[in-house]
């Protein structure tokens, strides 16, 4: 089955909503989701969105947060693009009908109070309204339960094609029927997330398993900068709760990490205490969990009134409470958790990828923006900001790019076995279990050279036997989850390995000097590790 449309989006988080609603009215949107289209990592984000809102603050001081966040690794040209144009999106959510409480809150890394939310819900409340829009749109298309297997090239399409390698749409496996599907699309955006389930503790949700990232590569884009995979340092500590996020804006209202002692420790790290910047928070609860072997830290919000924690945090005082956990009269247990992937596919501020029509947004996307270390609340303005940029520039330059996207030949139809052997699909979960746990044991929080040789070893091995799973099996999501985490976590130790300095999120006991001057944080200080 083929199915043709203008624009192909894969993913259905807020900058594949947002970039479907500003194009709509011009063009056909087909929105491809292997899930359904609510199960994305935007919906989970609870914090909010950094913006300068406040008179006293200034595009300046959001420019600066970000950059000595980013530990000299920003590209000050995206930097300045997303920050100035945060209040016009800002404006674009509201007239979408998103709600955002009076007050705005502080995160750690920011100098000011510029963090607009919906309690602690904030993601849910912006991804729950543009869906509404989407799916009043006459001329966009939602396919739930549709994962793109990969994308299509126009060179092995036709080999005889010379110039420039274009993307022509993609091929897609039907998850109810099992049928795989060919989309062809004038242009193709990836929007499909992150990678926090490479590693075995996250924050993010089931499927992010950095899809757009692997078939990207795949296709020949270039992928940077997978080294800095930020921990979000605290995610609660629960037998029964694996990936439920504690915000940082607890943080922001004063809310203290106290060791097992209950002893506050931050200030031994860095000036800021608890609102440092994650990497150095995340390195400071690694080291101190190591040194008092307790398996978490805690945080202490209850000097606020209990009325307080309620309307500013609902969510999480909920949740806290149906595992018994009282934040107002004790404090709640977390620990570090793989949260987001500040490299991806290397695009510029349209999200223009490497190959002719095909487009990168969100967090799937290596911009520069977020450098070494992303600064909190950044990610959601990035998604709506790289939407707008890259609607403007398909508008602006449609037959260029539609020129080298449309081709005579027809693409190959997919050819698979018929059959997959039920007994094979133990292997390829407990293979899983074994790259994630891989992953957070010698690509963690605090790495080395040993470590990281040996997560390569075992994955050469890992990627040689999923290859031959995965063609000789009957497609099935769940090899080619597989495929793409099998896929990541090699392309993230190669970036690990090639960087010889210890760097924002990425710290290696092997190299523990950077080389940042913080008196020439405005310029870019070092190189991306491009693959």
């Amino acid at each position: 089955m083929k199915i043709e449309t203008d624009v192909a989006i894969v993913g259905s988080g807020v900058a594949a909503l947002a970039v479907a609603l500003k194009m709509a009215d011009e063009k056909k949107i087909l929105i491809l989701t292997k899930d359904k289209a609510p199960a994305t990592n935007s919906a989970m984000a609870q914090g909010g969105i950094a913006a300068v809102m406040d008179k006293d603050d200034s595009f300046e001081s959001h420019i600066e947060d970000t950059l000595v966040a980013g530990a000299g690794l920003c590209r000050l040209e995206a930097v300045r693009n997303f920050i100035e144009q945060a209040p016009e999106r800002i404006k674009d959510l509201l007239n979408w009908g998103v709600k955002f409480d009076a007050d705005l809150t502080r995160e750690g890394g920011h100098s000011f109070r510029r963090i607009l939310h919906h309690e602690d819900q904030t993601g849910a409340e912006i991804h729950g309204r543009l869906l509404e829009k989407v799916l009043a749109h006459p001329n966009i298309q939602i396919l739930e339960h549709h994962f793109a297997i990969d994308l299509l090239v126009n060179k092995k399409i036709d080999p005889s094609l010379t110039g420039a390698t274009s993307i022509t749409g993609l091929y897609v496996l039907d998850k109810v029927s099992g049928n795989v599907k060919i989309i062809q699309a004038k242009s193709t955006i990836l929007a499909t997330g992150g990678a926090g389930k490479v590693y075995l503790y996250t924050s993010n949700w089931s499927g992010a398993t950095g899809d757009g990232i692997a078939m990207a590569h795949r296709a020949g884009a270039r992928i940077a900068n997978l080294e800095f995979m930020q921990f979000h340092p605290t995610c609660l500590y629960h037998k029964d709760s694996r990936n439920f996020l504690i915000t940082e804006a607890i943080r922001g209202e004063g809310g203290e990490l106290l060791n097992s002692r209950g002893e506050a420790f931050m200030k031994k790290h860095h000036p800021l205490g608890s609102l440092a910047p994650r990497d150095i928070v995340a390195r400071s609860i690694d080291a101190e969990m190591k040194k008092t072997a307790e398996p978490c830290v805690y945080l202490d919000i209850t000097h606020k009134p209990v009325e307080f924690l309620k309307s500013h945090f609902p969510h999480i005082f909920a949740k806290c409470a149906e595992y018994g956990i009282d934040m107002s009269k004790q404090p709640i247990p977390v620990v570090p958790a793989a949260h987001y992937l500040c490299g991806g596919v290397v695009t510029d501020v349209n999200g223009q990828t490497d190959l002719v029509g095909l487009f990168a947004i969100g967090e799937t996307a290596c911009t520069g923006l977020h450098g070494a270390n992303r600064l909190a609340s950044n990610s959601l303005l990035e998604c709506l900001a790289m939407a707008h940029n890259c609607t403007e520039y398909l508008k602006n330059n449609w037959n260029a790019v539609t020129a080298k996207t449309v081709l005579e030949k027809e693409p190959i139809p997919w050819n698979e076995p018929v059959a997959t052997d039920s007994d094979e699909m133990v292997v390829i979960s407990h293979m899983w279990e074994e790259i994630r746990r891989l992953m957070w044991n010698y690509v963690g929080i605090v790495r080395s050279n040993k470590r990281l040789e040996r997560a390569r070893n075992r994955l050469v091995n890992i990627k040689s036997e999923v290859k031959e799973y995965y063609s000789n099996m009957k497609v099935h999501s769940d090899i080619l989850e597989l495929r793409n985490i099998a896929t990541v976590a090699k392309l993230t130790v190669e970036c690990a390995l090639r960087r010889h300095e210890s760097r924002g999120i990425h710290y290696s006991i092997d190299y523990p000097a950077s080389q940042l001057d913080m008196s020439r944080i405005k310029e870019t200080q070092g190189s991306d590790t491009i693959i």
